[in-house]
């Protein structure tokens, strides 16, 4: 079981990637340190409740959802959906230009 403060770290990296934002952009943004940000994040802090809207407003989202275990879930499945992409467009490219290097040789390389 995940714990309130693991959620909290990990939808507040995952609303900060999400926006491409650095953690010193971020803590730039929120008006706090950068290292205090990176002890969030790692659950080796944990805001009060006024920060914990600070860093929503900083993030775009309603203070709540930074407690939602699915967003952190949703974060998680966005990033694998993403690399799986990646990954299959570096698999057709390499086949197309095998595909095409074996028409190249069929035709005596020209």
């Amino acid at each position: 079981m995940t714990g309130i403060r693991e959620v909290l770290a990990a939808n507040i990296r995952e609303n900060r990637r999400r926006l491409g934002l650095t953690q010193e952009q971020f803590a730039e943004k929120a008006n706090v340190s950068t290292h205090y940000i990176a002890l969030i994040e790692t659950c080796n802090k944990y805001p009060k409740p006024e920060m914990v809207e600070r860093l929503a407003g900083a993030l775009g989202v309603e203070p709540l959802q930074l407690f939602s275990a699915t967003t952190a879930s949703n974060g998680a499945l966005e990033r694998l959906i993403r690399q799986g992409m990646t990954d299959m467009k570096q698999v057709v490219r390499e086949a197309v230009k095998e595909a095409f290097a074996d028409e190249c040789k069929g035709r005596g390389g020209n």
